[in-house]
């Protein structure tokens, strides 16, 4: 298994980490996405475990804690072999206060993760999106006490926009606070919106990314394909509500193209669309999910393998997607 930086920091990941979306299963968004209990858990921890796969991520907000308590039965005895993250930001309750980024609900919703995985701390604490209600230094200053308490060791961020990350990073440096080391965000083939704003701060910040829905809320599993009717999984069952839109053609382009690399080189259609997400060296990490065994067994041949230049060229054609303004004022 590949081992990178996880961004700004000197912690070696492995190029894939376990998402634990599925966990749980009991909150009425995130149920569609699985049902994993404790038992099934814990199997699906000791093959990635077994592989090198030492990562693993969850939130508060999935199944509203069930996902963490069902980690932290999983992870029993295995505490000091792996290397967890959560994040708080979002909805977790009623009252006016069970979300955002105060001072507040974050320490609040550290304790309570802290409380279900088990754990004394956590090796990586995200900030799940952006809140506009709550002055910047606050939340900066409450996760600089984090990581001086020992509970935190590293910080993070998702789901920012580019302004809002670089914002940070620059109150950050002037009041000589704890940085955000990584991003967490959605990057796919057919989701290249990140290379546009995102990419070049990272870069520029020697930054890395935490890569969530790598294969595009499901369409890049092998289950769309042209003349064929979609059948049961995630998007069937309208597991994909949120998902941005695809344009059919766009998205059926793409996976032929795929489905060509495919029978060519012995590899699956995700397995492919993920392994092309690894040639890009902003990426730190790629968060995988799966609801069985079969299912992360395929995720985990994803790696230690790569893409031909010639086949990393037709990939990146057939996706291609306009620039945004500015960026193709530098185009003409």
């Amino acid at each position: 298994m590949e081992y990178r930086n996880l961004g700004n920091s000197g912690l070696k990941v492995p190029v894939l980490s376990l998402g634990t979306g599925t966990f749980g299963g009991t909150n009425e968004f995130f149920q569609r996405w699985g049902q994993t209990d404790a038992k099934e858990a814990t199997r699906l921890i000791d093959i990635c475990i077994e592989r090198g796969i030492n990562f693993f991520d969850t939130a508060n907000v999935y199944s509203i804690g069930d996902s963490e308590i069902v980690l932290g039965k999983a992870l029993k005895g295995k505490r000091d072999k792996t290397i967890i993250s959560t994040k708080a930001t979002f909805q977790m309750g009623e009252h006016p206060n069970e979300k955002g980024s105060s001072r507040y609900h974050l320490m609040n919703a550290l304790e309570e993760s802290l409380k279900r995985l088990n754990t004394d701390y956590v090796d990586l604490f995200l900030m799940h999106g952006f809140d506009k209600n709550t002055p910047i230094e606050e939340t900066l200053r409450t996760l600089d006490d984090m990581v001086k308490s020992g509970k935190v060791r590293y910080i993070g961020c998702s789901n920012f926009s580019a302004w809002q990350l670089m914002k940070s990073l620059s109150i950050s440096e002037k009041l000589n606070l704890e940085k955000y080391v990584v991003y967490q965000g959605y990057y796919s083939l057919i989701g290249r919106d990140y290379e546009q704003e995102l990419m070049p701060l990272l870069e520029d910040q020697n930054m890395g990314l935490m890569v969530w829905s790598p294969l595009g809320w499901g369409r890049l599993t092998g289950k769309i394909k042209r003349g064929m009717e979609i059948k049961g999984g995630r998007i069937k069952s309208g597991g994909d509500i949120g998902a941005p839109p695809v344009d059919d053609d766009f998205l059926l382009n793409a996976v032929d193209v795929l489905e060509k690399i495919s029978n060519e080189i012995g590899k699956s259609i995700p397995q492919i669309a993920i392994n092309w997400l690894l040639q890009n060296k902003s990426v730190s990490n790629i968060i995988v999910g799966a609801r069985n065994e079969k299912q992360l067994l395929w995720n985990i041949e994803s790696v230690d393998w790569n893409l031909s230049d010639e086949h990393i060229k037709l990939l990146n054609k057939i996706s291609e997607q306009t620039p945004i303004y500015p960026h193709w004022v530098g185009e003409r």
